[in-house]
Formats: structure tokens, C-alpha cells, sequence
């Protein structure tokens, strides 16, 4: 039975439960491995999904984008109604998601089988891939931000080597390929320990984040003075219920912010005892964390307008402004371990899967993670994120797909297979198998995919449609669930 499944262990299996599955007869060696075999022990509970959300929300990019919903015109309070609406819809989504991954003990690309076929499956597993692979270079090129703030703080001499004028290549300074590498092996290594390190890590780095976080807020406050903290980071332009259509544009961004993770959730939620766990890790994590998330940070950005004279969105560039270096020190580092855990949860562990996935006899978790990790070095993605067209091209083509994709399993998990999936079918290669479909691809899955793809990207590119371009993850999943529901019902 060599021929069923490669030797490597998931993390955090027991040995007896890899050797039970090993047993299995009928799962291919082409669909199977240990690392994606339905799990034997679920052992997450509510907390480690808490802390799963908590990693999610607290970095660079999560605090820049709670800020931006300003720029929009919107008063506090309409901001607020925003993030809950939005915010609760995420949480619902999520559960959605969550509960066949959760139920079969498999993670998203396993899953996707019942929908796209067992071959078929590589397609949605691919593109969710891909875009892990850019955000992941972003991401860690964020974080490597914050290590240079700390080195120029205490060294002011390599200025130069900061510079990508003097000392540079690819478009990166020294000191940038110094940090983005350090931040790059980092990662690699918490990865590389198993999905165990990685619940310990999240476990610890989102509740380290918000103390520092209520520390940076309290410090701003009693510089700025309270009479001089405001809630409005810009111009309200709408002061009522007139700016309906603004929230309601606010609302799909909060959603569309979370869309990527919300895709793959299942890579998280097979590890929970319960589905219960996973409604309860999500309610904490999403909406109570995120408001609290968000209110801590409005506040520490409205108090740099009266401290250093400008408003700045970029908690990075605050910790640098900040006199003691010891606070400089501890703020850096903080946003260097909240980007990690970002990365890790939402970049890492996704094309780990995904790229094993595609041939599981060759392709373990393990190097399914470091070959996202390396692509995403190639990809220079300091270039991608300085330059907003390429990133715009990029990003949007590979997202619109993401609306679809949502769309497509949530139709056909509760829809068309009414929550019955067979799991042991998920790793058959018999022609009879039950998602074996047309040479092991159901083409209408694809052939619903494809279109409803084309018209949420063209959201995005076409300037008669530009209105709806806040909506595409939306209009994605609508379309990709109707388009399917229809094909799948002829």
C-alpha cells in the first residue's frame, strides 16, 4: 500500500492516526497524502480561532485599511454602522464556509473536489494559490519596513545603505533585502515546524499586538491631550442617512478585505472539535475584534494630527516619530510579529495546500508552503506594491476569480448536495467515484466559474462599469452561484 500515501506526517497527528489513514485502501496516490487526508483528531477550540481572527486583523495593513474608510467622506458613526454591517456579514460568510471543511476534517482544496471534480479541483486550488503567493511577498516586504525603521534608529550611518540610489538592486536597498530576507527565513521557520507552531505562534502574537496597541493608543492620547482626540479623520461630506450609498460602498470593502482568508477558512476550521468552536472563535474574533481593532486604531491615528503636526495612517512611520528608542524598539517589533502572523495564516498555510494539492505524491505541505515562499521572492514584490497599476492588474484580475469561487461551493455544498459529501470519495480516481465527474473535471463547475470571473474582473477594468468596482466580490458570488446552480440543475 506504498503506492497510497508518502511517509511525510502532518503536524500535530498522532502517529496511530496517520498509521489508520495510511491503512485506508482506494485513496490515490494522485489525490492523497498524509497532509491532506481527512484529520482523525480535531483538537481546536474556540480560542485558537479567536486567535486565528486576532492574527488576521492586527498588522500594517489591516490598521491602514481601518483608517482609510474616512477618506470616504463618512462621519464616525457612519463609519461604525459600516464596520458592524460589514463585519457581521463576514462572520456569517465564514461560518458558511467553515462547516464542510470542519465536518470532513479536510482542508479547501480537498473540499473543492466535491465541487470541481478531483482533478478539477487544482483550478480553484491554483488561483487561491497565486494570490497568497503575491500578498505573501507584500506582506513580508511590510514587515521588513518596520526592522529598517529600527536600524536606522539606532544606526543612522547606514543611511546610505537604505538607499536604493546607492546601495541597491532589483529596485531594494541593502538594508531592504537585509530586512526582507530576515523577515523571509523567520516565517519560514515558524512554517516549517508544523501547523502545532503555527496555532502557538498566533495563539500568542495577536493578544501581544493589542497590548502594545493599548499601550501606543494610551501614550498618544495623554501626548495629544483627550480634548484633542476626534473621532472624524477627515472632511464629512455626509452628515445623514445621505450617505447611505457611501456606507454601503464601505460595507463591501470591510467584506472584500476579508475575502481572501474567508475562501480558504477551511484550511482552518478542519482542525476544530466542533462546529460550535468555530462559530464562537469566529463571533470573537470578527466582530467584537475587529470593532475593538478598529477603535483602538482611529484613536492612535486621530492623536498624530496634535503630536507631530499630520495625520499618519502608517503605524510604522508613528512608532519611528516616537522619542524613546526603547518604545521605537517595541512598537517595530510588534508590527513585525502581527505581519508575520498575518502572513502565516493567510499566505503561507493557503499555498501550502493548495500547491501539495496539485500532485500530493511529490508535493508535500512542507514544500507546497516554501514554494509559495520562494516564488514570492521572485516576484519582487517591493516593485509590485510601489507600483499601484501592476499591482491593480495583478490583484484584481486574480481576485475577481475569488467572488465566484465562493459563490460556486457555498451553491453546491447546500444547495445541490444539501451538506452530503462523501469523504473517502474525495480521494477516488475510480471513473465510478462520485466526484469523478468528466475525466475527473466537472465542467460546469468551470464553465460557471469562467464567465462569472470575466464580468467581476471586468468590474474592475472597464471604465463603464467602474461604479460596480467596489461590488465585484459580490456581483463574483451572486453570478458564480446562479451560473452553477443553473448548470448543475441541467
Amino acid at each position: 500500500m506504498a503506492d497510497l500515501i508518502n511517509s511525510a506526517a502532518i503536524p500535530g497527528r498522532p502517529a496511530d492516526a496517520q498509521d489508520d489513514i495510511a491503512a485506508r485502501a482506494g485513496y490515490s496516490e494522485r489525490l492523497c497524502n498524509d497532509d491532506l487526508a481527512p484529520l482523525e483528531h480535531q483538537h481546536w477550540g474556540a480560542y485558537n480561532i479567536f486567535a486565528f481572527w486576532m492574527s488576521d486583523v492586527h498588522s500594517v495593513g489591516g490598521y491602514v485599511f481601518a483608517g482609510s474608510l474616512f477618506a470616504l467622506g463618512l462621519a464616525s458613526w457612519q463609519v461604525l454602522v459600516s464596520l458592524i454591517v460589514g463585519i457581521a456579514i463576514v462572520n456569517v460568510f465564514c461560518n458558511l464556509i467553515a462547516k464542510s471543511s470542519q465536518k470532513h476534517g479536510v482542508p479547501y482544496p480537498v473540499i473543492c473536489r466535491a465541487t470541481f471534480g478531483v482533478l478539477g479541483a487544482n483550478v480553484p486550488a491554483v488561483i487561491r494559490g497565486l494570490i497568497a503567493v503575491a500578498w505573501y511577498g507584500i506582506q513580508t516586504y511590510l514587515a521588513s519596513s518596520a526592522f529598517v525603521v529600527v536600524v536606522l534608529k539606532f544606526a543612522p550611518s547606514l543611511m546610505p545603505y537604505a538607499d536604493v540610489h546607492q546601495h541597491g538592486w532589483l529596485g531594494l536597498s541593502s538594508l531592504g533585502w537585509t530586512g526582507f530576507m530576515l523577515l523571509w527565513l523567520l516565517q519560514a521557520l515558524v512554517f516549517w515546524n508544523g501547523m502545532e507552531t503555527i496555532k502557538k505562534f498566533i495563539d500568542f502574537a495577536g493578544p501581544a499586538v493589542y497590548v502594545v496597541m493599548f499601550v501606543l493608543a494610551l501614550y498618544m492620547v495623554a501626548r495629544a491631550g483627550i480634548s484633542n482626540i476626534g473621532l472624524n479623520l477627515g472632511e464629512v461630506k455626509y452628515s445623514g442617512w445621505d450617505g447611505l450609498p457611501v456606507m454601503i460602498t464601505a460595507i463591501s470593502l470591510v467584506v472584500s478585505y476579508f475575502s481572501g482568508p474567508m475562501l480558504n477558512f477551511g484550511d482552518f476550521s478542519r482542525y476544530c472539535k466542533s462546529f460550535g468552536s468555530v462559530k464562537r472563535g469566529n463571533f470573537w474574533g470578527l466582530p467584537v475584534n475587529f470593532l475593538a481593532f478598529s477603535v483602538i486604531t482611529v484613536i492612535t491615528t486621530s492623536a498624530t494630527l496634535p503630536v507631530f503636526g499630520q495625520l499618519i495612517t502608517d503605524p510604522v512611520e508613528t512608532v519611528s516619530r516616537i522619542d524613546q528608542p526603547f518604545a521605537v524598539v517595541l512598537g517595530a517589533l510588534t508590527f513585525m510579529v502581527a505581519t508575520i502572523g498575518i502572513n502565516i495564516v493567510a499566505n503561507f498555510v493557503s499555498p501550502a495546500f493548495d500547491f501539495s494539492n496539485v500532485a500530493p505524491s511529490r508535493i508535500s505541505w512542507r514544500a507546497g508552503g516554501m514554494l509559495a515562499a520562494v516564488a514570492s521572492v521572485f516576484i519582487t514584490p517591493w516593485n509590485l506594491f510601489n507600483n499601484p497599476e501592476v499591482i491593480h492588474y495583478t490583484l484584481d484580475v486574480l481576485g475577481g476569480f475569488i467572488g465566484p469561487l465562493y459563490g460556486l461551493l457555498l451553491v453546491d455544498y447546500f444547495l445541490v448536495k444539501r451538506q452530503h459529501v462523501v469523504t473517502d470519495e474525495l480521494y477516488s480516481m475510480s471513473e465510478e467515484g462520485a466526484y469523478w465527474y468528466s475525466n475527473g473535471v466537472n465542467w460546469r463547475a468551470v464553465g460557471a466559474l469562467l464567465p462569472a470571473a470575466a464580468i467581476a474582473v471586468a468590474c474592475a477594468f472597464v471604465p463603464s462599469l467602474k461604479a460596480f468596482a467596489n461590488f465585484s466580490w459580490f456581483i463574483g458570488v451572486a453570478l458564480g452561484g446562479v451560473f452553477y446552480w443553473v448548470l448543475a440543475r441541467r
